[in-house]
């Protein structure tokens, strides 16, 4: 399966890859059958080979399938897919819970920044800053030659490839747009959003994991996952089953559940509301932070991977680099941090 974003490490490659087991270079792998989802060991042939060990610790892939149900009617696939949901639930959610901060007085130090009509209206953009800010994003900066040479297939949303860079610069666009020409206060506005943001990404990461999509590298940790697919089970120099970091689950704890209780916490309790700009900070510099950590557990996209790169660095100076991923993250980790000690200060 196609990675839809880029991962890997930062580092000079040489020391990172003498100094890491995961960071080896990888060795020509051993021709094996595909395997089209992970069997017991007992009844996998790759399993089977002479020189696998008997004793393998990995967690084999959940029956999970990416739709939730599907019908067929008049010669069209009809499917509600987890993924899509996880878009729903978290933007309604999201809705339902600025709604309720906008009655609550004691948030703010004046007059809520905007009214419930006015909400509603800016969340109408931010739906159409997220698919095509997200879609763009990811065709920019991980797919732009092959989009160039197919341009038609930037459309085919359904097929996969979304960036959250992209949805994230996309919903501040939107915002901003809509912010200026209702006279609300694009830094309060933030805050708001930044205070429900880990819902949905927390969502869309488990989405991601039952997709079977944006795996880790390969690892020997009790908690490797054996992800479905001949691409997850394409790992250098296994003669078993290959187990991968569960990069998915990481992500959603860390830019899912730690993240959105530092921000309910400092929101709820600690009255960040009154310096407008904090809370977006404090989600900005905070899922850089998370994304740019995690990016040493996934795997990298297949554009990135060339033998003299094998840790699919997207940005290298001197055999020193940076995925795309990490790339991406440090101009959000920097604004962030300016945007809380601008709060502070106020």
């Amino acid at each position: 399966m196609i990675q839809s974003e880029s991962k890997i490490a930062f580092g000079r490659s040489s020391h990172l890859l003498s100094l890491h087991p995961l960071l080896k270079p990888p060795r020509r792998p051993a021709p094996t059958p595909p395997v089209d989802f992970p069997l017991p060991p007992a009844e996998n042939p790759i399993c089977n080979h002479p020189g696998a060990p008997e004793d393998m610790s990995y967690i084999p892939f959940p029956p999970l399938s990416p739709e939730i149900f599907a019908v067929d009617l008049f010669g069209l696939h009809l499917a509600v897919r987890w993924y899509a949901l996880a878009y729903i639930v978290g933007l309604l959610l999201g809705w339902k819970l600025i709604a309720r901060a906008l009655r609550q007085p004691r948030l703010w130090s004046g007059p809520a920044p905007m009214t419930a009509e006015q909400l509603e209206n800016l969340f109408t953009w931010v739906i159409f800053g997220v698919i095509l800010g997200g879609r763009l994003g990811y065709v920019l900066f991980y797919e732009l030659s092959s989009y160039m040479a197919e341009p038609a297939q930037i459309l085919r949303v359904w097929e996969g490839g979304m960036s959250f860079h992209g949805g994230f610069a996309g919903v501040v666009i939107a915002g901003l747009w809509f912010c200026r020409r209702q006279g609300i206060s694009a830094l309060a506005t933030g805050d708001l959003f930044a205070m429900v943001a880990p819902i949905g990404i927390g969502l869309g990461r488990l989405a991601n994991f039952i997709n079977a999509e944006l795996w880790g590298r390969p690892t020997d940790m009790p908690w490797g996952v054996a992800f479905p697919g001949e691409a997850a089970q394409t790992c250098a120099g296994a003669l078993t089953i290959c187990a991968r970091h569960p990069s998915q689950i990481y992500e959603a704890l860390l830019e899912g559940l730690l993240l959105g209780l530092v921000l309910f916490w400092g929101i709820w309790r600690r009255g960040w509301m009154h310096r407008p700009g904090q809370a977006m900070g404090v989600f900005v510099a905070g899922y850089g932070l998370a994304r740019f950590a995690v990016e040493f557990f996934r795997q990298p996209d297949m554009q990135f991977i060339t033998p003299g790169n094998p840790l699919g660095l997207a940005w290298q100076i001197g055999g020193w680099g940076l995925t795309q991923g990490q790339a991406l993250s440090l101009p959000m980790i920097a604004a962030g941090l300016w945007f809380v000690l601008r709060a502070r200060r106020a």
